[in-house]
């Protein structure tokens, strides 16, 4: 109990409402740019290379760098203030918090969601997948006068082409050949999914991070904030912003989930400001630790599958690009090392 006490006559000396709020302030505005600009330089580069033939290799490079930054805000940043606001003193004295790891119990009720999630999304799209290429195999089948397998649908296609068979041989060609390209249809919606998903954990994240900031009177806590989250904001951002590019959205969706990501952060300040003046409630209260703890254990599990699951995994071991390139699949470990050493130096201030 003498760390608590201690505890609360450092927070008493450093309470003071005026400037917490004065630097709550700067700090959105500070925030808005840093993260348009973190998640907008990959969605606006690619955008602007998309020509090059170096397209493809770059924004894979780019989405590696982006798997290392969310691998580490997931077990760098939120895990371990999760598990330290479960452990709080004020906390861990209580029944049930006392008796049980709770923070990884939620991160690992995360981890499930998102397999969920995956899992649903991932057999519907399959389905319809399953349907259409069935269907275009079977014309291409009556299109050379018998059934085709799904193993020979590559031969037939290319007999059929070679040889010909009339106008019912030409669209049995465009059928087989839109149902060859179906790998590459889903592969593209797979990557749209993983971005929105993706999103959805980090902008869950975001916002514990913004309202516990907008709650806090403490000018000692929120000051070195200010500069960390902006560059915390800058990495993430550019992790998603190379999900985002990868996945081929319209320009609409794109501005659009760039936009989620940017507000999010500050709009979570304001939200904590406004509950903090209507109602006074204390962010280092029992009840705000426990609230904290279990909604960034959350966030963490759902972070953590989708950095290893939908982006390291899927990348390293089933992508053709990387697979067939050794030299490329080296320079993505580096990158990936690189953004998570860039996220983790950030946890000595943030």
């Amino acid at each position: 109990m003498a760390g608590c006490s201690l505890d609360e006559t450092r927070a008493e000396f450093c309470r003071n409402s005026a400037e917490a709020t004065h630097l709550k302030l700067v700090s959105i505005i500070v925030i808005l740019a840093s993260s348009a600009a973190g998640i907008s330089s990959p969605v606006a580069l690619a955008r602007l290379f998309a020509r090059s033939p170096a397209y493809a290799n770059a924004l894979l490079v780019i989405k590696c760098f982006a798997a290392g930054v969310i691998l580490s805000t997931s077990l760098v940043h939120v895990l371990p203030d999760a598990f330290d606001a479960l452990a709080d003193c004020q906390v861990a004295t209580r029944h049930p918090w006392r008796d049980f790891p709770f923070s990884g119990l939620v991160s690992l009720i995360g981890v499930l969601l998102a397999l969920l999630v995956d899992v649903t999304a991932s057999s519907h799209t399959s389905e319809d997948a399953t349907k259409y290429v069935r269907i275009g195999l079977e014309e291409v089948g009556k299109g050379v006068g018998k059934q085709v397998s799904p193993s020979s649908a590559a031969a037939e296609v290319a007999a059929v082409a070679c040889h010909g068979h009339g106008h019912q041989g030409e669209e049995a060609i465009d059928v087989g050949m839109e149902a060859l390209d179906e790998e590459e249809r889903l592969a593209k919606l797979k990557q749209r999914m993983v971005s929105q998903v993706l999103e959805i954990g980090i902008i869950f994240h975001s916002v514990i991070i913004g309202l516990t900031m907008g709650m806090s009177q403490n000018q000692c806590t929120i000051r070195p904030l200010v500069a960390a989250l902006a560059f915390h904001q800058i990495f993430e951002g550019m992790g998603l912003g190379g999900c985002i590019a990868q996945a081929g959205f319209g320009v609409a969706t794109v501005g659009y989930m760039c936009l989620m990501f940017s507000v999010t952060t500050p709009i979570g300040i304001l939200l904590g400001m406004l509950v903090f003046h209507m109602t006074g409630y204390d962010d280092s209260s029992p009840n705000a630790l426990i609230l904290e703890g279990l909604l960034g254990s959350l966030s963490s599990g759902i972070l953590v599958y989708m950095a290893l699951v939908d982006l390291i995994a899927l990348d390293f071991f089933h992508n053709k690009t990387m697979s067939s390139s050794p030299r490329l699949k080296k320079l993505s470990y580096i990158t990936l090392v690189l953004g998570s050493a860039s996220m983790s130096i950030l946890a000595l201030w943030a």
